[in-house]
């Protein structure tokens, strides 16, 4: 069974392992070592402060009772009036059982109950299968890119996803 919550308070540490393993394996392989691995402890311990801070806008979903997926979201840093999806990752452990999905649809369904018609978000050019996902799940991609530095090592390309919110 797949549920979806609002994070709380306790949930630094399954929010840090979550993001930290599986941006390990989405990102790590196009980022230098040293890099990588900075990448995931930094990912690990950062989640503490967000929660502490409110951590409005972070949705879990659970594969019986057990926390897989999280997603970020809300009003988009670049585009007024459009909702973003800032982060959004599921540990490799449920890839393939329906938690992304899921939890996709809730961040898509809060993006409507606050308003908004269009939710955009940014993934890696190279990582064929995010793209797949979010084309799967009605993401378009907007033709605008931009390269991320994540330390050192080589940049990396992002594109630009959007979809209209269902039921607007």
């Amino acid at each position: 069974m797949i549920t979806v919550r609002p994070a709380g308070p306790g949930d630094g540490d399954v929010l840090g392992e979550i993001h930290a393993v599986s941006w390990g394996v989405s990102h790590g392989p196009f980022c230098a070592p040293g890099v990588a691995a900075a990448g995931v402890e930094e990912r690990r311990g950062k989640w503490h402060g967000v929660v502490a801070e409110g951590g409005e806008g972070i949705l879990l979903a659970c594969l019986n009772g057990r926390v897989g997926a999280f997603a970020r979201f809300g009003g988009s840093t670049s585009r007024a009036g459009v909702a973003e999806i800032h982060t959004f990752f599921a540990h490799p452990d449920v890839w393939g059982k329906g938690v992304a999905r899921v939890l996709l649809m809730a961040v898509l369904e809060r993006a409507r109950d606050a308003g908004y018609g269009e939710v955009h978000l940014w993934t890696l050019r190279d990582s064929a299968q995010a793209r797949r996902f979010y084309a799967k799940n009605g993401f378009a991609e907007t033709g605008r890119t931009h390269d991320h530095d994540f330390g050192e090592g080589p940049l990396l390309a992002l594109v630009e996803l959007e979809r209209a919110v269902p039921g607007r």
